[in-house]
This record gives C-alpha cells, structure tokens and sequence, in this order.
C-alpha cells in the first residue's frame, strides 16, 4: 500500500520552503538578463547541464521535479498554471486571491477528499489483487513440480541441496530475489551487495515456513499467497500492493553468521 502525500507532510513543505529559499537567493541582476556572458559563465561551471547553467536554476529545476513527485498522485485534480500564478504571488508579496483562512479551509476539504480517493483506491486494488492472486495460485498448484502445503505457501525445488535444514530461530544467509506476479521486482539481493543474513524470525510467515523446508545448498522458487505475506497493508510507501501474491527464488547458502 502507498500513502498518500498529504498537504502538509514534511517532504512536501520541505519541498516548498526550498522553492522559496532558491528562488530568493541572489541571481543575475535584471539587467545582465540575457547577455552573451551567460554562455561563458555556464561553461566555466563544472556543473553546468544543457539548458541549466546555473546553481540557481538547476535548484529551482530540481525543486519543480520534487513538486512533481509529491504531486503526482493528485495531478488530475490541480491546475498546474494556477499553482505557479499562486506562487510567485506569494513570493512576490502580492495580494493573493485567497486568504490564509480561505486557503487553510479549502486544503482541509481537499486533503479529506484526496485520501477518500485514495482509501478507495486502495481497497479496489486489494480486491483485484486477491482475485489476481487465487486465480493465479489455482493454476499454478496443478503444474508439474510445484507443491502445496497445508497453510497453502507453493514452492518448487529448482536444485537440490544435502546440508541441514535450519530452525525458526536460525539466521540464513541466502542469495534472493523477490517479484510481483506481473514480474516486476521489488527486492534483490544482489542490488544490495550480494548475499544476505536474514534471521528468520524477523521475515513474513511464507519465508519462515518456506526457507525451513530447504537443505543448505538448495535452491527453490516460492509462490506466497497474502495472508502469508505482508497482507492487506501491504508495504506502506513502498513496492509491494495491498493482497499481493509474491515470488521468491532463494539459494540458501547457510546456516548462522557468516564467519569474517
């Protein structure tokens, strides 16, 4: 599940407080506007990039960018022309057509509607993700190779392994690579350096059940439903959806710390 950016969380008021503090900082006088000296002036700039030679604007473009980002999930609902016509009267010091209660009044109501939006959003995708995902696992648990167990987690020995089996209480070390059932990934570990100790006692039900079934120098692929997963909430700002079916492939390469 991702939040919803709210209209004063903290990334986004930082957001605007360094929109105001780049745009007020010193730049070119109004009269160098223009000049040839600018091209020279973006070419002594070790940081100079087309279209930006500047500090001050490349700041000012990375805080439209940041915008962006923290606007995205509400762009079908603001008018992106109005919102710099609101700015740059608010910086300039202007009379703006709302006042601070008028504006305060008008965000609350937006801000409740925005996370309506997103409440019902959230639970229409966890409705398709969980017919997505039975429907899925059905099909899957009659293919050649692939085992079911009683809590419903489905796995597949794609090598053997002759080691132990490790305990609940165990740290693994183990090489992974997690995806979505449209094969998006949302975790690897070789995009965090190689492979991880994990102790299972800190991972969700599926992999405890599931990596306890392993001989060390095994590799297996796991289907786990849900309820074995991260649930309904899925992962709050992060990859994995509300009722999200994942894929796991997991070489377990020991058992303990590894020894340094």
């Amino acid at each position: 599940m991702q939040t919803f950016p709210r209209i004063a969380a903290t990334a986004l008021s930082a957001a605007l407080l360094l929109a105001i503090a780049a745009c007020n900082k010193p730049g070119k006088d109004a009269a160098d506007e223009g000049k040839p000296a600018a091209a020279a002036d973006a070419k002594a700039d070790p940081d100079a990039v087309p279209g930006l030679p500047t500090e001050k604007d490349r700041n000012s473009y990375m805080i439209g960018m940041a915008l962006a980002r923290q606007f995205e999930p509400m762009k079908d609902q603001i008018d992106v022309d109005v919102v710099v016509k609101a700015l740059k009267a608010s910086l300039a010091g202007e009379k703006t057509l709302l006042t601070t209660e008028q504006a305060q009044a008008i965000g609350e109501k937006f801000q409740r509607q925005v996370q309506q939006r997103e409440l019902e959003k959230m639970l229409q995708d966890a409705r398709d993700n969980a017919a997505e995902g039975e429907k899925f696992l059905a099909a899957n648990a009659k293919k050649p190779g692939v085992q079911v167990t009683a809590s419903g987690l489905q796995y597949q020995v794609l090598q053997a392994g002759n080691g132990p089996k490790p305990k609940a209480s165990d740290v693994v070390r183990v090489n992974y690579r997690g995806t979505l059932l449209d094969g998006t990934v949302f975790d690897d570990s070789a995009q965090h350096g190689g492979p991880a100790a994990i102790p299972l006692s800190q991972v969700v039900p599926g992999w405890q059940e599931g990596i306890a079934l392993m001989p060390v120098g095994a590799k297996y692929r796991f289907w786990i439903p849900a309820k074995l997963g991260y649930g309904e909430v899925g992962t709050p700002g992060g990859p994995i959806p509300p009722n999200a079916t994942l894929v796991f492939d997991v070489e377990l390469l020991g058992i303990g710390q590894e020894k340094r």
